[in-house]
C-alpha cells in the first residue's frame, strides 16, 4: 500500500534545506572576502590568543 503524502513537512523540509544551502554559500562567500581584505594586512600577535574568561593568560 503507498503511503501518504505529508505535503506540509516535505514542504518544511525542502524549505530548510534551502535555507542551510543559502547560509553555506553567504558564509563561504563572507570567508573568502574576510580572506581576501586580510591577505594585505600583517598579523597581529595576540589577535589569535583570546584571553581566558576569569582574565588570567592561558597557559601552554
Amino acid at each position: 500500500m503507498p503511503r501518504k503524502p505529508n505535503y506540509k513537512f516535505e514542504r518544511l523540509e525542502r524549505e530548510r534545506a534551502k535555507a542551510a544551502k543559502k547560509a553555506a554559500r553567504l558564509q563561504a562567500r563572507a570567508d573568502k572576502k574576510a580572506g581576501l581584505a586580510g591577505e594585505g594586512e600583517a598579523p597581529d600577535e595576540n589577535s589569535a590568543e583570546t584571553p581566558a574568561p576569569d582574565g588570567e593568560t592561558p597557559q601552554d
